[in-house]
């Protein structure tokens, strides 16, 4: 939100503080990557189930030259990738990876049009007011503080 009202641009999943900046600003002035909560819940599912054949070609080389020590010492790696890759991706991850590549591509193309991404940079800043912490502050004393 901080970012936002910065001028910043979002990039990022639809959970948390992003679902509350989405209804704000509209969607097409961030950039989602990933599943929606009704993706989440069939994938965390499946991989409940046994599913364990979803890395990837170009996810599962990144993680190869990783193991490969290509960047270093791998010892506190190596056990981190195996249980992504072993059914272990409690945040669903390596299913967002592909997602975010996409993501990061309309990032890059957004920011070569200088006239659009000034235009977002725009928006976000004018559509954040809900975000200032005098609202918070008056919405935690009367709904949660009960002040």
């Amino acid at each position: 939100m901080k970012f936002v009202m910065n001028g910043c641009l979002i990039i990022g999943t639809m959970d948390g503080a992003n679902v509350e900046i989405a209804e704000e600003l509209g969607e097409q002035n961030m950039f989602i990557f990933g599943e929606r909560v009704e993706g989440v819940n069939k994938i965390k599912k499946e991989l409940h189930e046994g599913k364990r054949n979803y890395v990837g070609g170009r996810l599962l080389k990144v993680f190869n030259t990783i193991k490969s020590g290509f960047f270093g010492d791998t010892h506190i790696i190596h056990p981190i990738l195996d249980r992504l890759c072993d059914g272990g991706d409690e945040y669903i991850t390596c299913f967002d990876f592909y997602s975010y590549i996409d993501a990061q591509n309309k990032v890059d193309q957004t920011y070569k049009d200088i006239r659009k991404w000034t235009q977002m940079a725009i928006t976000g800043i004018a559509k954040c007011g809900k975000f200032s912490s005098d609202r918070t502050i008056a919405e935690y004393c009367g709904e949660i503080w009960n002040t």
